[in-house]
């Protein structure tokens, strides 16, 4: 699952720590990568691994490149990657064509809104989003309840026909947590019961992708398919490749023995090396 905006302070980082940490809570083996040179999620990453309070199980970090998109490690079954503003070009190529899932998250300003058309105008040019492989949705982001902004976004994202997957209030509740290296999964659900129901439609959308069955890494043995008594078979035996037998009209004559001169002796010779009775050639008429 790649966040992915140009707009920097788009709620990238909250975002894409907020969905490691539930792959976490939910026993999920996950890996959080930060491309971005910022490293704000790599920072939060270090609050978490010190702080008890965090659920679930331990996310690996990953500061990862966008110019060389590696394969993670043998074991991680899920990786969130958290992407640069101004992220274009190859860049964004790279990153999609390793990515099942694209959230692009958007707040309610007309820039912001700007320049994700534009972002998502270049992710659909990309084969791999052509295709359908890779599927794209909008996530808002810091949006007050008190207004009409999540039904401006809701109409923005269905005139580009793109899906809005869900809205995230502006609460402090994402401030207090990032500090700590916490998520909203890691509190009591009385306390921030209102943004766990926001996160909800979000993470139902984000089921087939969970649900994908795991891409072997570098190094990892491909899940093995079959039978008990077809894995215990031993591999079948090569048999050596089969040279010709030696033939006169096959046989290479050494460059020597064609170059020299025309002699019976030479002749002989040769006729012996091939089996055959030595013959003279007749001279051609007129000659």
């Amino acid at each position: 699952i790649a966040v992915v905006n140009r707009k920097g302070g788009s709620g990238k980082s909250t975002l894409a720590t907020h969905l490691a940490a539930w792959c976490a809570v939910t026993g999920r083996s996950a890996m959080l990568g930060d491309v971005d040179l910022q490293g704000s999620s790599a920072s939060w990453l270090k609050r978490r691994q010190s702080n008890h309070e965090a659920r679930g199980r331990g996310i690996v970090g990953w500061s990862a490149d966008p110019r060389r998109v590696m394969r993670p490690p043998a074991g991680v079954t899920h990786v969130v990657l958290d992407t640069p503003g101004g992220l274009r070009g190859l860049d964004l190529s790279k990153v999609v064509m390793a990515s099942d899932v694209l959230l692009l998250p958007v707040c309610h300003s007309l820039f912001d809104r700007e320049s994700a058309a534009d972002c998502l105008a270049e992710l659909r040019q990309i084969s791999r989003v052509a295709a359908g492989r890779c599927r794209i949705g909008v996530v808002g982001m810091r949006l007050d309840a008190r207004t009409r902004a999540e039904d401006a976004l809701r109409a923005w994202a269905a005139e580009l026909d793109v899906p809005f997957v869900g809205a995230l209030r502006e609460t402090q509740n994402y401030v207090s947590c990032a500090e700590r290296g916490l998520t909203v999964f890691d509190l009591p659900a009385a306390k921030v019961q209102a943004d766990l129901d926001q996160w909800q439609p979000i993470l139902e959308w984000l089921q087939p992708a969970m649900n994908l069955s795991v891409r072997p890494a570098v190094g990892e043995p491909a899940e093995r398919t079959g039978s008990a008594e077809t894995e215990r078979m031993p591999p079948p035996r090569r048999e050596p490749p089969r040279r010709p037998r030696f033939s006169p009209s096959t046989a290479q004559v050494p460059l020597d023995i064609l170059q020299a001169p025309r002699q019976r002796g030479w002749l002989a010779r040769l006729a012996a090396w091939f089996g055959h009775s030595a013959s003279r050639r007749r001279p051609l008429r007129g000659t």
